[in-house]
């Protein structure tokens, strides 16, 4: 069975590398996950990239990835983060591995922020590195699915 890695990003994600560069960086999304396909090719592993501002789009998304049997996901609900149950039931139900990432350190900006529906069910969630976070969760997933194959 091949590997298979969702990447899913959240609202506002499309505008990276000019939405608040302070806070999220230069980077763009289309660079972002330029790299991450790079490594998941030279890992042999096959990685999806998803992106929408809606949250029904994103629950149909993860919806689909439950039957396409997704090995694991990389998350970064931005907003939702703090607001979706729906989201988290969602990704609950796919019953695949996942981490969750913020480009920002959240536990750092408003109080709102410090609280996630997603943290408690991820394996791990990185914050505040930046779109390398992005890299580092796409190496512990091939570390995780290689341990377990």
């Amino acid at each position: 069975m091949s590997l298979r890695i969702l990447v899913i990003n959240g609202p506002n994600l499309n505008l990276l590398g000019t939405r608040e560069p302070q806070t999220y960086g230069s980077k763009t999304l289309a660079q972002i996950e330029q790299a991450l396909a790079q490594k998941a090719a030279a890992a042999k592993v096959t990685l999806t990239c998803f992106q929408s501002n809606y949250e029904g789009e994103i629950i149909a998304r993860l919806h689909q990835a439950r039957d396409e049997q997704i090995s694991f996901v990389l998350i970064n609900p931005a907003a939702f983060t703090h607001t979706s149950i729906a989201i988290r039931d969602a990704i609950s139900e796919i019953r695949a591995p996942f981490v969750e990432i913020h480009l920002s350190n959240v536990h750092r900006r408003e109080a709102f922020r410090h609280t996630s529906y997603f943290s408690d069910l991820a394996e791990g969630v990185i914050c505040g590195l930046g779109w390398r976070g992005y890299l580092y969760a796409l190496d512990f997933a091939l570390e995780r699915l290689r341990r377990s194959n």
